[in-house]
């Protein structure tokens, strides 16, 4: 187990006022089967009234309204989350992580990287574990792909970036999804917290034969461990957006910096994320 103190901050600034401003955040991570999250504070600036819910993934979202000109709009959330992967409680599935979605849906180059992963699972035998399995996919899509920032964006799919051959942590997990649910594997996507990986980090958990949810990074090819905060999760990218707005303003553009960062209160290193 680990203790883990997180602070996540986020800040917009716009070249001219806005009014209307309508957002929705899903930057509180939860209590889940395997972390119990404590002491979660959430400030917005400018102040206002928010709304708590729990979306139908069971990721906490905070939503609310600016109707007065600024010019600028900043949260934060700091807790303190107590992971513990071994001990993961079982928890429910969705059929809904059985299938393709919009990102997620194969073109020819996943259609051959589903091919050549369904014969090394296959190879594996019919008793082979679902976290073996999935672990076989992992170094497929890893092995697939250059780590290369800035040649994707949130709206690129599983297909385009496999075609290309690079992208960052959202494109792995979203083709991992797409071949685990090919291959006969029940998959979904997270957004949270990892040391030194930008803003936000994404990964994959698969349902195994206990009923727990298990955590791959195809990003670096290893299991998520003690050190991922999981912050939501969902089919893939766009049931998991940490922030989305809407607002009124002439020919405003807008400037964004994030910086999370969490400490393991264990031995007190300080893990940045920028």
């Amino acid at each position: 187990m680990r203790k883990l103190s997180f602070n996540y901050e986020m800040k917009l600034t716009f070249s001219g006022p806005v009014t209307e401003h309508r957002f929705q955040l899903r930057c509180i991570p939860a209590t889940r089967a395997r972390q119990q999250v404590i002491d979660v504070l959430l400030k917005v600036e400018p102040t206002c009234h928010l709304d708590m819910m729990v979306d139908s993934f069971g990721s906490v979202v905070a939503t609310g309204y600016l109707p007065e000109p600024h010019n600028s709009f900043s949260y934060s959330v700091i807790g303190i989350a107590f992971v513990d992967v071994a001990n993961a409680k079982s928890d429910a599935s969705k059929p809904l992580y059985r299938y393709d979605t919009e990102l997620t849906s194969p073109g020819p180059s996943l259609h051959a990287l589903i091919n050549t992963c369904k014969e090394r699972v296959d190879a594996l035998g019919p008793n082979a574990r679902v976290l073996t399995r999935a672990q076989e996919v992992m170094h497929c899509v890893f092995t697939a792909f250059t780590y290369k920032p800035g040649t994707t964006t949130i709206d690129t799919t599983a297909e385009e970036a496999l075609a290309q051959g690079c992208g960052v942590c959202q494109d792995y997990a979203h083709v991992m999804l797409t071949v685990c649910r090919h291959v006969g594997l029940t998959a979904r996507y997270i957004a949270g917290m990892l040391d030194g990986e930008g803003a936000t980090h994404a990964w994959v958990e698969v349902y195994d034969e206990r009923g727990v949810w298990v955590g791959l990074d195809p990003t670096h090819d290893r299991l998520a461990g003690d050190t991922y905060i999981v912050i939501a999760h969902g089919r893939d990218y766009r049931d998991t957006k940490i922030d989305i707005g809407i607002f009124t303003g002439a020919g405003v553009n807008q400037t964004q910096w994030l910086m999370p960062l969490y400490t393991n209160l264990e031995n007190s290193l300080v893990l940045y994320t920028q």
